[in-house]
Order: C-alpha cells, then structure tokens, then sequence
C-alpha cells in the first residue's frame, strides 16, 4: 500500500494537465475581455459616425 501511495505522490502528469487548462483559461479570459473592450470602442466609433452622417444627410436633401 505504501509503495502505491509514494508512486502516487510521484506522478506529475495530472498537475501538468492543471497547469495547461489554467493557462488556457487565463489565456481565454484576456482574449474576451480584450475583444468586449474593442467592440465597444468600435460600436462608439459607428454611432458617432452614423450620427454625423445622419446630420449631414437631414442638412442636404
């Protein structure tokens, strides 16, 4: 038994699985919150222009 538990307190396979999935996740959480930021400084940009051509649009008819 004590020799099945040392094996075990041994084995590094599963951390190094641990590690790849908490690199991916960190990795996944900084590409969303970069893409939320950019979506809305582009969704800014658009309203603001389809403002300004609306405006320009009502003053030629």
């Amino acid at each position: 038994m004590t020799k099945i538990f040392a094996r075990f307190m041994k084995d590094e396979s599963g951390a190094t699985a641990i590690e790849y999935g908490l690199i991916a996740a960190l990795i996944s959480v900084a590409l969303i919150t970069g893409a939320t930021a950019l979506g809305s400084a582009l969704n800014t940009q658009f309203v603001s222009l389809g403002t300004k051509m609306g405006a320009a649009n009502a003053a030629n008819p």
